[in-house]
């Protein structure tokens, strides 16, 4: 049942978070989302860049992403340029898109890949039938952002979540918008996942005039 806080095996034990970087990870900047894009590419990891690309422009939580079906990103041996999924954690539907890098790299990744439209599109390697966990997921993020020298403590899966959210909400301040594209529920959802905060709001209403 663990210790008590009077033995005195608890005064040395090590807290379970001393050392880790708690709270929201970051969100990676343009010219980061392109360095790993290079990184994938040179290491030849035709899926990890196919799924690097999907959870940039799907905007989608790590329990989704590695859920998705093959079938619902092709549509007549093209790969869609929009989706609609149901969120596993909310089961609200969401639509994102999917611009041209995604769709070529997705595209390239089922040619090797093979499989069905019933067929997951990132598979188990342990079982084939199954999914990649999302733990496992975990993992390739990891080493997709120390691949191009960042600290891991600093990001994660919802970082790439994150990635584009905040550069729409940077370039247009637009709350609702990313509301709906992270498939939100409330607005203050959404503030709190952006870390929009009073500078923001001053920022903006700096920048208008009437």
């Amino acid at each position: 049942m663990g210790h008590s806080e009077y033995d005195p095996a608890f005064k040395n034990r090590r807290p379970w978070n001393a050392g880790r970087k708690l709270g929201a990870k970051r969100p990676l900047k343009p010219q980061q989302v392109w360095a790993i894009r290079f990184w994938l590419d040179g290491e030849r990891r035709v899926r990890d860049r196919a799924m690097f690309d999907l959870a940039i422009d799907s905007k989608l939580r790590g329990c989704d992403i590695v859920k998705l079906k093959i079938g619902e990103l092709v549509s007549g041996g093209h790969v869609r340029a929009r989706v609609i999924v149901v969120q596993r954690k909310t089961g609200r539907p969401v639509q994102f898109e999917l611009l041209e890098p995604a769709r070529t790299s997705i595209l390239t990744w089922l040619g090797c890949r093979g499989g069905g439209l019933d067929d997951y599109t990132f598979p188990s390697r342990i079982d084939h039938e199954a999914h990649i966990s999302t733990r496992q997921y975990a993992r390739l993020v990891d080493e997709w952002v120390t691949g191009i020298g960042l600290r891991r403590e600093d990001y994660g899966t919802h970082s790439l979540r994150r990635t584009k959210a905040a550069l729409i909400y940077k370039r247009t301040g637009n709350l609702r918008a990313v509301q709906i594209l992270l498939g939100h529920t409330k607005i203050e959802s959404t503030v709190r996942y952006l870390g929009v905060d009073v500078e923001d709001a001053l920022a903006l209403a700096e920048g208008t005039e009437i």
